[in-house]
């Protein structure tokens, strides 16, 4: 029998990089790799020897004979990937990294803890004999996995701990609760070290600039993804109301959809006890998700989509406006290779979904979630407080409403910074002046703050990867600064 790669797959590759068939697949090398929601295994040259599953680091990977039933198509997802393709395509070439000679006395500030901020560090350790100062604003390392991932996604959580071992290493020095621009300055780190690396991801949500949003009962997708996983600071959502609205259709939207609809004792039991208790006593029973665009443009992943329907209890409609049934119906059939391999395919996955009429008169009763394509928001309405979001010909009654309609970057003192994108200038990894075009010497960037919030946990691997090796290059070239004022981390951050 094969292996099956599932939903919470991070696409950083561990599994292909052990595959002794070259049989998973789009592989870094491939075009699709850099669209694909995630990867797969090919069924008709997989040998069943299970490497995959001992490598990766979010235990996607199963038998397919052992599938419950809410993955049992993900066997089929992984088979029409690979219809029209040849089987097993020309190994890739093999690519070495480019290391550094030992007793260079490197030292580079890594600013973050994410992902992006790991995979960073994880790579100069591996590739250099450099020591890593971390720096992270936070009480706890972890980033976008600890704050952003739903809770009750605990494999895709479960990525940190293949990290864990990068904050004890012997050459890390890691501070918390230390925020550049408050308790050190950039240049202190410049002065201090040879290089230093902005991955700080994308931490603010995109605003809707519609009258209202600055209501009492508005709530951003990021504040609620931190509140649910008990970050102490996050704003508490509006549980009062029998029904949310959540703008946007993204898996944050699905996330936020599924946790306020699920009954809260079918959450991970390790939940924050002040997040179950306010779940408990939540009124809310019907979720709908707005989507702006139509069901062929959903920017949620096909696997996302399909948790929906395994909710104990609750019941995922699609809102049949005009429209939206001719483009589910000629989207081509959910297992089809195109259904897998093309984002324009994402109506497909909804043809399972029941379509109902909704009269948004009613109030809801059972626990639902309910799906609305082509929907732009207008203005949430309301005095003093939310009561619903206006569309073009009505008003949908709701006392929460969540926007999710992505995030952008926040400017760092000292570096530049491109408003209009949410990221800082570079050239592969290297900081780069947009007045004058010239590279900064010794800053670099990685992850959502360098590329935009796109691409998921496992894309920011390659993304480090480039940036290290643009950072060992400018090492190996001389082209580093050197510190002017060594001894002075120690004074700043009180470790010696």
């Amino acid at each position: 029998m094969t292996f099956v790669i599932t939903q919470s797959c991070c696409n950083d590759a561990h599994c292909v990089s052990v595959c002794p068939v070259n049989c998973i697949h789009p592989t870094p090398d491939e075009p699709d790799f850099a669209t694909t929601e995630q990867l797969y295994v090919d069924p008709r040259s997989c040998i069943d020897c299970g490497a995959c599953a001992s490598a990766c680091p979010v235990d996607a990977i199963f038998p397919a004979e052992s599938l419950s039933a809410p993955l049992a198509g993900h066997a089929e997802r992984n088979e029409a990937y690979f219809d029209g393709l040849p089987v097993q395509p020309e190994w890739a070439a093999t690519r070495w990294p480019r290391t550094l000679p030992s007793g260079t006395g490197l030292r580079v500030a890594v600013i973050g803890t994410g992902p992006a901020a790991c995979y960073t560090a994880q790579t100069l350790l591996r590739t250099t004999d450099a020591r890593v100062t971390i720096i992270e604003r936070e009480d706890l390392p972890g980033g976008l996995v600890r704050y952003g991932v739903a809770p009750d996604h605990p494999t895709t959580k479960r990525v940190s701990g293949s990290f864990a071992w990068i904050f004890g290493h012997e050459r890390v020095t890691m501070r918390l609760r230390t925020e550049v621009g408050r308790d050190v300055s950039l240049d202190d780190l410049r002065a201090t070290h040879h290089a230093v690396v902005a991955a700080v991801g994308a931490v603010e949500d995109r605003r809707l600039d519609i009258p209202g949003e600055q209501l009492p009962g508005v709530i951003a997708g990021g504040d609620f993804a931190r509140w649910v996983n008990g970050h102490p600071a996050a704003p508490p959502p509006d549980l009062t109301s029998s029904r949310a609205v959540v703008i946007g259709n993204g898996n944050v939207a699905l996330d936020v959809a599924r946790l306020l609809a699920a009954d809260p004792d079918s959450l991970p039991p390790d939940l924050a006890p002040h997040v179950k208790a306010a779940l408990r006593r939540s009124r809310v029973r019907e979720v709908v998700v707005l989507g702006r665009r139509g069901p062929e443009h959903a920017a949620y992943t096909g696997s996302e989509l399909t948790a929906l329907r395994y909710l104990p209890g609750v019941s995922t409609v699609v809102d049949d406006t005009p429209g939206v049934a001719g483009t589910i119906e000629g989207a081509g059939a959910v297992g089809s290779a195109a259904a897998v391999r093309s984002t324009g395919a994402k109506a497909a996955l909804l043809q399972g979904i029941e379509r109902v009429a909704v009269d948004w008169s009613q109030e809801p009763t059972g626990r639902r979630i309910v799906l609305r394509f082509g929907s732009a928001p207008l203005e949430v309405r309301g005095v003093g407080r939310a009561t619903g979001v206006a569309l073009d010909a009505f008003t949908i009654n709701a006392g929460l409403v969540v926007t999710s309609i992505g995030r952008r970057g926040r400017a760092l003192a000292g570096l530049p910074f491109d408003e209009s994108q949410g990221t800082v200038p570079h050239s592969g990894g290297r900081v780069v002046d947009p007045t004058t075009g010239q590279v900064q010497p010794g800053l670099y960037v990685a992850g959502w703050i360098k590329r935009g919030s796109t691409g998921g946990i496992g894309a920011n691997r390659f993304d480090a990867e480039e940036t290290v090796g643009a950072l060992v290059e400018d090492g190996a070239s001389g082209r580093l600064p050197q510190p002017t004022d060594a001894p002075r981390w120690r004074r700043l951050l009180r470790l010696g």
